[in-house]
């Protein structure tokens, strides 16, 4: 079964508007066994958009439509869909109801005839309520195919995919069970991956498929399956999971429905083990500290962090010692060790990490390359670092240092 996502406004083609709803539509049909064919963005132009739903009706089952129901002229999808099925728009008592009683509940001005528009719908349409708002869905059928029109606010979008799309969805059609399991990898790169799982892709079934997902510092690989009876595909993917594993087993930290982020892994690690963290940061500008405390819960683990960036600071905040700067140079395994193990102490948590280095553009208090960084994780009996070298793009080589650093401070916490 397949499905193309229509996404319509020049605020997306503009990049004014980040086109999220795609992907959230994406994964709620993926999950009842949809496959999303193509995801297309229009303007707000009838011609432009009759053609994607000609070419769309012509290559999927399902066509889900965002964006253009709102109260002003440009926002012409509901027109456009009408002109496309030969239909005339005519008022809904129900949702004109529900806009009347939005109006008298949360706006506090007059209500105009174009939000009394919004109540127009083509003559053929199964209106699906927006509880949120004041555009509503819309269904309509032609023959086995479905178009579905959805307001493009993410909100309202959501509830009415969820609550109302999907049902109708899974009565109409017999869908096939699908599943994705994610593997996530820390500390290997792509290629590395690849060159040890060769010989297991190469063998990979036609009923699993494989992709990498990559990004800094990691890398997902994602099986999937589908067929019509679920314990069979469960089974495949099962089975070539046990195969892959022992190729990766140094890098593999968990499955991503299990454990989403590196940080997640860390935090839960420490409220096992009833341990604390303390963070002291120069180049990396609290990044690291950011990783966990945007996650509900953190006070559990987390005692506190300090920011660093100048070298005074690093004297007079942590107490690291200025004969050691001027001896080793404030980007140095010394200083570095010198900041995890007094931040440790000043906060008086179980572990203390540090970041040090030289993220460019210019070489700043040291001499450094840039590009040089340094991190160190201290507990009660002793303090380990390591350096790297993480290339010259500012911005990229503070994200790898954030993944260094919590790579280096996961391989610590699972000694215990």
């Amino acid at each position: 079964m397949l499905a193309e996502i229509i996404t319509i406004g020049d605020e997306l083609l503009i990049g004014q508007v980040i086109d999220t709803n795609s992907a959230f539509i994406a994964q709620t049909l993926n999950s009842i066994g949809v496959s999303i064919y193509q995801i297309t963005s229009v303007q707000d132009d009838r011609d432009h958009i009759l053609q994607a739903f000609k070419d769309a009706e012509s290559r999927v089952d399902i066509i889900i439509i965002t964006g253009g129901l709102g109260p002003t002229k440009d926002d012409i999808t509901k027109k456009t869909i009408a002109e496309y099925f030969n239909d005339t728009l005519i008022r809904d008592a129900a949702v004109t109801k529900n806009i009347e009683e939005i109006w008298k509940k949360y706006v506090r001005q007059t209500l105009l005839q174009i939000n009394k528009d919004q109540a127009l719908v083509p003559s053929k349409a199964a209106v699906l309520m927006n509880e949120l708002g004041t555009a509503p869905g819309m269904w309509l059928e032609k023959g086995e195919k479905t178009f579905v029109s959805l307001p493009g606010v993410p909100f309202e979008m959501k509830k009415l995919l969820v609550n109302k799309v999907i049902p109708k969805l899974k009565t109409k059609y017999k869908f096939p069970f699908i599943l994705h399991k994610t593997l996530l990898t820390y500390g290997l790169g792509e290629s590395t991956i690849a060159k040890r799982i060769e010989a297991w892709e190469e063998a990979l079934p036609e009923t699993v498929k494989l992709a990498y997902l990559p990004k800094l510092g990691s890398v997902r690989l994602r099986l999937s399956s589908k067929g019509l009876v679920e314990d069979v595909v469960r089974q495949n993917i099962d089975r070539e999971i046990e195969k892959v594993l022992p190729l990766i087993e140094d890098a593999f930290v968990g499955f991503e429905d299990e454990a989403q982020s590196l940080e997640m892994i860390i935090a839960n690690r420490l409220t096992q083990l009833r341990k604390t963290l303390a963070i002291a940061e120069s180049c990396t500008g609290g990044n690291v500290a950011e990783q966990f405390t945007q996650n509900a819960g953190a006070s559990a683990y987390f005692n506190g962090g300090v920011v660093t960036y100048a070298t005074e600071s690093k004297v007079k905040v942590l107490g690291v010692p200025k004969d050691l700067i001027e001896k080793h140079s404030v980007v140095s395994a010394q200083v570095v060790e010198a900041m995890a193990k007094n931040v440790r102490e000043l906060f008086n948590a179980d572990y203390g990490l540090a970041t040090t280095g030289n993220a460019g553009p210019s070489k700043g208090d040291s001499n450094a390359e840039v590009g040089t960084i340094f991190i160190a994780i201290a507990t009660k009996d002793k303090v380990v670092s390591e350096s790297f070298m993480l290339g010259a793009a500012r911005k990229r080589v503070i994200k790898r240092a954030v993944n260094k650093a919590l790579e280096m401070l996961e391989k610590e916490i699972l000694k215990n």
